[in-house]
């Protein structure tokens, strides 16, 4: 038995699952079979202080009574905080997502971007401002995953006349998969760091500094492609351009980050119900808040060195330089002002767009994706979407689509696929167009995309994002 049945039965996640996990062990050991646990889990769930005796069940029993006390305990906030949504259908579970969000006491606004789907108790597309506080799954799994795009001083044509070279700089110089690592370990001033500012940090320096410069699996890439700017902007003259693009975060050790503190802030608010308890937070003056921020900080500089990394070792690879760096991460979160008060906005799946910022929004692996120029909007906590986003769940994408279908849709495009899975595959997202077209009021496009050479993990490899 699973923790997702027994969360179906009623075991909340966190501290109670790792105990009623334990207790399902002991009960077939002791015999039981996979009907009679699920017969008597149902029954602890439902009157744990009458079993709270019982030699298998007892210490899962006591726990849950003492959840289920603080639980009925809960007061949330007696209005919803306000929040506000841009684009139209959004998946019904992502908005469920935000509007439990925007029922937590120290949630202070919020706001739904239009490339929103349903992700861990913040949506993926979803901003949070809260008050003194940080959500570890408001700012994600993956923390810091960003996107970075380098100009490359060759010419356009390089990706038809000499389109080996290029495939060979990425197959050289990063990268992909879970747990993939480098056995010459790459070098970076982000080694230097204090890495000993969490115990989970501290215990991941090796493994991260195995994977620096790796790109991980999900929808993480590295893609050559054709910049186009209509108008001299960015320092450059108006014309097309090769350029690098890459999306990836910290790795396994930001993965490790999340999972230990969100643990941490389930145990610090077992009174949340159900459907909050993965928006459990962590107070900034205690102790696990302060080690949390310190390890977030220090992931979204190794998240940047990662990529950093992989556009150094490909630069040097084709002996070229580069005419235009533009960088920003999202899964993050910040310190800001708004409303004349601090607050901590979380941009999970969230590019930030201040009046100004510039950053990068891309498509999918067949459509192109844009450089932005935020306009700052306060309703959207100065944000805008972080791509197209998905349309489809990864299961339904694999049983619908095939590579014969998804080969000719990249061909039409002049898309060279160097590897990736079928659940990445463009018509398993939203149109980029119409999600750009949403958010006009956020942000102003400066230039495109167009994705020509891309490479992504296998087929097989599970999500990381």
């Amino acid at each position: 038995m699973k923790a997702r049945e027994l969360n179906n039965l009623g075991v909340p996640k966190g501290p109670v699952m790792k105990i009623a996990l334990e207790a399902v062990k002991n009960a077939a050991k002791d015999g039981n079979k996979q009907a009679e646990m699920r017969e008597r889990i149902s029954a602890v769930v439902a009157t744990p202080d009458s079993f709270t005796a019982d030699p298998i069940w007892g210490t899962l029993a006591s726990k849950l009574a003492g959840v289920f006390e603080a639980q009925a305990r809960y007061i949330g906030r007696e209005d919803p905080a306000p929040w506000k949504q841009w684009g139209d259908g959004l998946e019904a579970g992502a908005v469920d997502q935000m509007v439990n969000a925007c029922k937590l006491p120290v949630t202070v606004s919020g706001a739904l971007m239009p490339d929103a789907h349903q992700g861990y108790g913040l949506p993926i597309g979803g901003v949070l401002a809260t008050k003194d506080c940080v959500i570890p799954y408001a700012v994600g799994v993956d923390i810091a995953c960003r996107m970075k795009m380098t100009v490359l001083d060759l010419p356009v044509e390089t990706l038809n006349k000499d389109q080996d070279r290029l495939r060979n700089a990425i197959e050289r110089e990063t990268l992909f998969g879970v747990g993939a690592g480098f056995r010459k370990k790459r070098e970076h001033d982000v080694l230097d760091a204090d890495w000993t500012v969490s115990p989970i940090t501290k215990l991941n320096r090796d493994k991260a500094w195995k994977q620096l410069g790796t790109s991980g699996s999900g929808n993480h890439f590295v893609e050559f492609g054709v910049l186009t700017l209509d108008h001299e902007d960015l320092g450059l003259e108006a014309g097309t351009y090769l350029a690098l693009l890459s999306h990836s975060g910290s790795r396994g050790t930001g993965a490790a980050v999340c999972s230990h503190y969100s643990s941490l802030a389930k145990e610090a608010h077992p009174e949340l119900p159900r459907e909050l308890s993965n928006l459990a937070w962590l107070d900034l003056d205690s102790e696990a808040g302060m080690e949390y921020w310190a390890a977030m900080n220090l992931m979204g500089e190794y998240a940047a060195a990662n990529h950093a990394c992989i556009h150094h070792a490909i630069k040097k690879n084709l002996s070229v330089d580069v005419l235009l760096d533009i960088e920003n991460h999202h899964n993050f979160a910040w310190k800001e002002t708004h409303g004349g008060e601090e607050l901590i906005v979380h941009r999970k799946g969230a590019t930030p767009a201040g009046d100004g910022v510039l950053g990068i929004i891309p498509g999918s692996m067949g459509t192109p994706g844009y450089i932005v120029r935020g306009k700052g909007v306060e309703a959207s906590l100065r944000s805008a979407s972080h791509g197209a986003g998905r349309r489809m769940s990864r299961t339904a994408a694999k049983a619908k689509f095939n590579w014969k279908e998804v080969k000719r849709f990249l061909d039409q495009r002049g898309v060279t696929l160097m590897s990736a899975g079928l659940d990445e595959v463009p018509m398993a997202y939203k149109d980029i167009e119409e999600v750009m077209a949403s958010q006009q009021d956020l942000v102003e496009s400066v230039a495109r995309f167009d994705p020509k050479l891309v490479k992504m993990a296998k087929a097989g490899e599970r999500p990381e994002d």
